[in-house]
């Protein structure tokens, strides 16, 4: 059913535009020129994010954030596996879900750490991604509170699913 959704939706739109005598072609060019500028928009901050990630984790410095930040989870009830995944979230949600699933492999996916894991991606975002994303295709530079705020509900993100795992599981 599924492989008929698309197509039976460009039908739907082509039948009601010649209905109502408009130029299709037209509209879809414009369209996909309109599409093409906020990809040209949004590609430099994706270029620049992607390579930072790549950086960070090629040069180690998550391995060396993570043991120093690894007290402070600690504190909260995060467990230490975890404290990478906490770091490397909202920088890159690929990263991420590689993390998880080495994570997952190696400690089982019924385990304490492998539900830990799977919640945690599950209720975070990848913050500074969707923040070049969604600012860059609007034009905006000054990200003011935005950042803050959403490293905040992401790190509440993380100390919720590590409670919950902790307490229902």
């Amino acid at each position: 059913m599924t492989d008929y959704i698309i197509p039976s939706l460009l039908l739907a739109v082509s039948l009601v535009s010649l209905y109502k005598k408009e130029n299709t072609y037209d509209r879809l060019l414009t369209g996909a020129s309109q599409g093409l500028k906020i990809l040209l928009s949004i590609v430099p901050a994706l270029i620049v994010l992607l390579t930072a990630v790549s950086m960070l984790r090629a040069s180690g410095a998550v391995e060396t954030m993570s043991r120093f930040f690894q007290p402070v989870f600690a504190f909260f009830g995060i467990p230490a596996e975890t404290a990478i995944l906490v770091l490397i979230r909202p920088l890159s949600g690929s990263a991420a879900l590689a993390l998880g699933a080495e994570l997952m492999g190696q400690y089982g996916v019924d385990s304490q750490i492998g539900r830990t894991v799977a919640v945690m991606l599950g209720s975070t975002e990848t913050t500074f991604y969707t923040i070049s994303v969604y600012f860059g295709a609007a034009g905006i530079q000054k990200t003011r509170y935005t950042i803050p705020a959403a490293l905040i509900a992401d790190f509440t993100g993380f100390l919720m699913a590590s409670w919950t795992v902790r307490w229902l599981f």
